[in-house]
């Protein structure tokens, strides 16, 4: 059963989406889209939803760090100790890109995260109101009622793969891998729209290469307490501010051992420079581009 801090903070996101977001959705004037990095924009409603939760958050636990997406792009120093104490993680607007051109999917997500390890999250879709939440090994919940993985093994998987930042040849190789054993279909460009639909059966298996913390940091525990699985690339733990790189998610062990660990092979047979991946790695720290 949820706490009361768990239903403050769902609390706190519905009245966030419902004083700024939505009345911004499709009503976004000149001047309120912007650019912050090449291909990825920010909206005045990024900004003040980001301020407005910062705020409704201290109020609810004052003692632990605050850190947001935009406040993050602005100075990514802020990212520094994210392993380490007490932190709250926001992403005000998932799906920036979708909301800003006034479709869907886009949601508001929040973790709260201890040394490292994911204890809470909360994944938000304003326009269906779904609210999913999970609580480190207490389980996961869509609108307040328990929900697990009830994998399809009769059906061919089905694996949304976010290699848009790969290189093309690589990009091009690991789809051919996957295509083989999987259907491939596309990403919904959403966060927050990606790991319900794991949990939900649309999907069964995902690869990402860039997996910044306020993207992927409420997803992975949502998908876990439901009963699926997240790892990096070399099948280490997950941990936010850890030195992995990528993330394979998948809806259980087997997939991430009958297709996962192939597309991780591919992705390694490509020799990169240590250069090449300390750039990578920084870029996935600091949040030049997405996944």
């Amino acid at each position: 059963m949820p706490s009361k801090m768990d239903i403050a903070v769902s609390s706190l996101i519905r009245e966030v989406s419902a004083a700024i977001v939505m009345p911004r959705y499709r009503n976004l004037r000149d001047g309120q889209i912007s650019e912050k990095s090449p291909g990825e924009v920010v909206t005045i409603a990024d900004q003040e939803a980001e301020d407005a939760l910062r705020h409704g958050l201290r109020k609810l636990d004052s003692s632990a760090r605050i850190i947001g997406e935009e406040s993050a792009s602005q100075d990514p120093d802020i990212l520094n100790g994210i392993d380490r104490d007490a932190v709250w993680i926001i992403d005000p607007i998932d799906g920036t890109k979708n909301f800003a051109s006034g479709q869907g999917p886009f949601g508001i997500m929040i973790a709260f995260v201890v040394d490292g390890v994911t204890e809470g999250a909360w994944l938000y879709c304003p326009v269906s109101d779904r609210m999913c939440h999970a609580a480190r090994a207490e389980g996961a919940w869509i609108n307040g009622a328990s929900v697990r993985i009830r994998a399809d093994h009769d059906r061919r998987p089905v694996a949304a793969l976010a290699t848009q930042f790969l290189r093309p040849a690589l990009r091009q190789s690991v789809h051919d891998a996957a295509s083989a054993h999987c259907e491939i279909v596309p990403i919904p460009g959403c966060a927050a729209e990606h790991y319900p639909r794991l949990v939900l059966g649309t999907y069964d298996i995902t690869l990402f290469q860039r997996t910044l913390p306020w993207d992927h940091a409420p997803g992975a525990l949502f998908l876990e307490e439901a009963g699926g699985m997240a790892r990096r690339w070399d099948k280490s733990d997950y941990r936010i501010g850890d030195a992995g790189f990528g993330l394979l998610v998948a809806a259980n062990e087997a997939g991430i051992a009958r297709v996962g660990c192939r597309l991780a092979r591919c992705i390694r047979a490509r020799p990169q420079t240590a250069a090449r991946v300390a750039e990578l790695h920084h870029r996935n720290l600091v949040g030049v581009g997405r996944a």
